[in-house]
């Protein structure tokens, strides 16, 4: 029996390859190969680093391990950055430093202030004595005694003449009209019933009484009391109702009534849209 005495090969021990090892090598080998010195600028700073080649390094020995890298010595990397450094002005401030501030001086100048108006003078209030006032009273109650008595009296009491040339011709022989006529000017007063002033309910309230009618003292309750009829019916004498407001009618489209504060008695056109026509008695 043969005995074989050949020993098996086995492949000699290397370092093991990596990408990083790799890029090593190359890198290592492009220095060895060039040679040349490069400037870094480091503008912002004024900083120049300088880099020179590194040395050749070692060939790889013959058993095909990878090249170990080239030492760096930082000392000559950074002299160029740390004279640069070195030359550099310094500057210091003291611990006792202070800050400060010169502001202007500012003065605060007021507006003039607005001028004063003018006191506006006081409204001439003309009231009426209280002798006028007793007179009318009197002069009221002595017209509405004697109109109670008979309605002839009343009228022959009334200057009907004098006002005959400011009634309208449509309501021309109607005693209701020549009568409120004759207070064509007096002023409206709110709670009025005598010719110093009247409202509109206390006028039309005078003018009958002077008749020998007693009507209610507001335009609603004279509303109650009074017979509807329609605008073809109407007749000068009869009244014109709407809410809040009562008149007498006077023929052709005319009214006579106490409008409102600022106002007075007056004849004027009908400006109701829907009023209602009533007839006293």
């Amino acid at each position: 029996m043969s005995v074989s005495t050949t020993r098996a090969r086995h492949r000699a021990a290397r370092r093991p390859s990596t990408p990083l090892s790799e890029l090593a090598t190359v890198a290592t080998g492009q220095m060895s190969t060039v040679g040349k010195r490069t400037a870094v600028v480091a503008a912002s700073s004024a900083l120049v680093v300088s880099t020179l080649a590194a040395p050749a390094v070692a060939a790889a020995p013959a058993s095909g391990d990878a090249p170990a890298l080239g030492a760096v010595d930082t000392d000559v990397l950074t002299a160029s950055a740390r004279a640069v450094l070195a030359a550099a002005p310094v500057v210091t401030a003291p611990q006792e430093a202070t800050w400060t501030f010169d502001a202007p001086a500012l003065t605060a100048v007021a507006p003039p202030p607005p001028p004063e108006p003018e006191p506006e003078p006081e409204p001439v209030v003309e009231r009426a004595s209280s002798t006028s006032r007793s007179a009318a009273r009197a002069a009221a109650a002595a017209t509405e005694s004697a109109a109670a008595s008979t309605e002839a009296a009343a009228a022959e009491a009334a200057p009907v003449e004098a006002a005959a040339a400011a009634v309208p011709a449509a309501a021309a022989g109607s005693s209701v009209i020549e009568i409120a006529a004759q207070y064509v000017g007096v002023p409206y007063v709110y709670g009025g019933t005598t010719p110093a002033g009247f409202d509109c309910s206390g006028f039309i309230g005078y003018v009958y009484a002077q008749l020998g009618i007693s009507l209610p003292r507001t335009s609603s309750g004279i509303r109650s009391v009074g017979t509807v009829v329609s605008a073809a019916e109407a007749q000068p004498g009869d009244l014109i109702w709407s809410p809040g407001h009562i008149s007498i009618y006077a023929g052709g489209g005319q009214q006579i009534d106490a409008p409102r504060p600022g106002k007075t008695i007056q004849f004027r056109s009908i400006w109701q849209s829907s009023p209602v026509y009533l007839r006293i008695g």
